[in-house]
């Protein structure tokens, strides 16, 4: 069966036969032609840096820094998807390279996006003497809620789903030749799993908080890898690794589900000092930096402020010519007066 139906009427059996999806992958906005995998691309960025933005507070790091990491980050975790998709489906570009920089079309690989920006965050985390672990949590729900949405965009490309199955929530596909295909909407399985690990990391840090730095991203590496290890074994389209007959996906899943597992478990089992996360240390050198800004406020209130020698001299000479008025009245006040001579009375 073909990995993909351009245009083809989506159904599903479930919703009754009266759904039916024909809307093609194009749309068009003032005579401009827009693809919709562009477009669901751009918006699930969007809501994954809307909600990033905030819980970056939780992990300490500033807004400054915040964007420093987002504009490395998003450029090589879109170029890293492309050449990880392009690696393993070389043939598909053989002909005609020019097509590689069509992404329009898909053909972005999830692992080679992330691969891309984690290489960004340890490049940018290594210049400013940040814990890239701490960064990579505040990466793990944005990856979570962009995947989420950017999968839809498969569903618009009619692409990236299943063998044919008869399950009750398959999805069909009519091509432009009537011929009706019923198969698993993997597309679907792994937007609702993502979904599912987003509100789990929601909840469970609001309620408990994280204990470590990079607690939360090795649960986001876990829990998408072991998804994606079930779910490439059922995808026709998989990337397999050369001619080894490995789809390379759900290797790359299989190994980083083992890891991650290992590290959570083998953290699960120690102590970690609250002081240790990098949140608690921001917050303690902030605390440190305020009393000594409040002193120093303090000090520059009660200095009196240094008066302009011209002010000085003048303020001199006002006072000179009060005390000399001063002094002449004293003077003047204590001059006696000459005293009347008293008349003598003749006797007779």
């Amino acid at each position: 069966m073909p990995t993909s139906v351009p245009n083809g009427v989506i159904t599903f059996p479930m919703l009754g036969e009266g759904f039916a999806f024909t809307a093609k992958n194009t749309f068009t906005i003032f005579g401009l032609t827009l693809y919709w995998y562009g477009a669901i691309i751009a918006v699930g960025f969007l809501l994954a840096f809307l909600y990033s933005n905030r819980y970056r507070r939780h992990v300490g790091l500033g807004g400054d820094d915040f964007y420093d990491y987002l504009i490395a980050a998003v450029p090589s975790a879109i170029v890293f998807a492309r050449l990880y998709y392009v690696a393993f489906n070389f043939s598909l570009y053989r002909g005609n390279l020019s097509d590689i920089f069509k992404l329009w079309n898909g053909g972005l690989a999830i692992y080679g996006g992330v691969i891309g920006a984690v290489l960004a965050a340890l490049i940018v985390a290594r210049v400013k003497r940040q814990p890239v672990t701490a960064i990579l949590d505040v990466a793990a729900p944005g990856l979570l809620i962009g995947q989420a949405v950017g999968r839809w965009g498969n569903f618009v490309n009619r692409e990236a789903f299943g063998a044919e199955t008869e399950i009750f929530c398959r999805m069909g596909l009519t091509s432009e030749a009537g011929i009706t295909y019923y198969v698993h909407p993997t597309f679907l399985y792994e937007s609702l799993w993502n979904l599912l690990g987003l509100l789990i990391i929601h909840i469970y840090t609001k309620k408990k908080g994280r204990r470590y730095d990079g607690q939360v991203f090795a649960f986001y590496i876990a829990w998408y890898g072991f998804m994606r290890m079930l779910i490439e074994g059922l995808r026709t389209d998989s990337l397999m690794l050369f001619n080894t007959g490995l789809r390379v996906s759900q290797v790359l899943a299989g190994l980083t589900f083992a890891v991650a597992l290992f590290i959570l478990c083998y953290n699960g089992s120690r102590e970690h000092p609250p002081e240790k996360l990098f949140v608690n240390r921001v917050r303690e050198s902030e605390s440190e930096e305020t009393p000594e800004s409040e002193e120093a406020a303090e000090t520059t209130e009660e200095s009196e402020p240094e008066t302009p020698e011209s002010e000085k001299a003048e303020e001199t000479e006002e006072a000179t010519e009060t005390t000399e008025e001063s002094e002449t009245e004293t003077t003047e006040s204590e001059t006696p007066e000459p005293e009347a001579p008293e008349s003598e009375t003749p006797h007779p």
